[in-house]
């Protein structure tokens, strides 16, 4: 019997077990396998991470049967109570052909899936397309080559031309997930942002999240004001302002050449989870309570003040 890993947060939305929190996924995150052959340093699945096994990024997972699990899914899809699956995939010799099988079960079911996970060429991506996938996430998470190599291990600049790669083939099909706060300055990772949209690549922009067992589990989360600076630059980019409005300095973003930037963006949907349409992943840079990096629902109009308030935004 295959068994899934759920997120607490979907095993909530999809009634398999009871949870109180004030935002639940509008999607189901399922991980498939555990301890991944690569060694990423923020990971707690990584080769040497000490991590409890249960946890990705600051989120624990509960083992659930399979046939358990697509029951619950595809009921909870025709109650609207998600709208997708994204399957997270921890990268082992048969993670392909484990990827695949969950997939054919879930188009089975009706519910519409999502692969995020580690593929390696092209023809890997068209055959999860041509199995029903609607959207595949291939994550580049570091901003720069030097820091790639640091951080993931391996070639930054061959993981770039994949992703390129798979985007021109599939347009608008392709997500990446990047990571602020790993050692970049806000204007390489905002460099790398415009490039993924001059591609038509969609960006799930994450905070980095120190993870007790991995090796760097003692570093510090990125600076609150730096990550709204980016949030604001790419909630113009998807309102079609040019990227030229973003003014960096010295490796800082600066200021916006846009003229009452904090009205342009009033409804606060710049800071909310980006990434995948209807994906708004609850609390997984942050803990209830504290200060929350990607709002994973409507923000309060006090709540849109205050973010602009953190980011020191000045309209140039």
């Amino acid at each position: 019997m295959s068994v899934w890993k759920l997120s607490v947060g979907t095993a909530g939305a999809i009634g398999i077990r009871k949870l109180k929190t004030d935002a639940l996924p509008t999607t189901a995150y399922i991980m498939l396998g555990e301890k991944c052959t690569r060694n990423c340093a923020f990971c707690a699945q990584a080769r040497e991470s000490t991590a409890a096994a249960k946890f990705l990024s600051r989120v624990a997972w509960e083992e659930t049967s399979q046939d358990v699990s697509i029951e619950h899914l595809a009921t909870a899809y025709k109650a609207h109570k998600i709208q997708r699956a994204c399957l997270q995939i921890v990268n082992r010799p048969d993670s392909l052909l484990e990827v695949q099988k969950a997939v054919k079960a879930l188009v089975a079911a009706q519910v519409p899936v999502v692969v995020s996970g580690y593929i390696t060429s092209v023809a890997e991506a068209k055959k999860l397309f041509e199995l029903g996938v609607d959207r595949i996430g291939l994550a580049m998470d570091v901003a720069t080559p030097k820091l790639f190599e640091e951080i993931k291990g391996g070639s930054w600049q061959k993981r770039w031309e994949l992703l390129t790669s798979c985007a021109a083939a599939f347009p608008g099909k392709m997500t990446t997930h990047l990571i602020v706060g790993l050692g970049e300055t806000e204007e390489e990772m905002w460099q790398l942002i415009k490039e993924c949209y001059a591609r038509n690549i969609t960006v799930g922009l994450f905070a980095f999240t120190p993870l007790r067992g991995t090796a760097m589990g003692n570093k510090l989360q990125p600076n609150i004001g730096s990550y709204r600076r980016l949030q604001i630059a790419v909630g113009l980019l998807k309102r079609a302002f040019s990227s030229d409005v973003v003014v960096c300095r010295d490796g800082k973003i600066t200021g916006f050449k846009v003229q009452n930037v904090a009205e342009v963006l009033a409804d606060g949907d710049a800071f909310r989870t980006t990434g995948c349409h209807n994906c708004n992943r609850p609390f997984y840079n942050e803990r209830p309570g504290q200060v929350l990096y990607n709002y994973p629902r409507a923000l309060s109009a006090r709540e849109v003040e205050k973010a602009f308030a953190e980011s020191e935004v000045i309209t140039c």
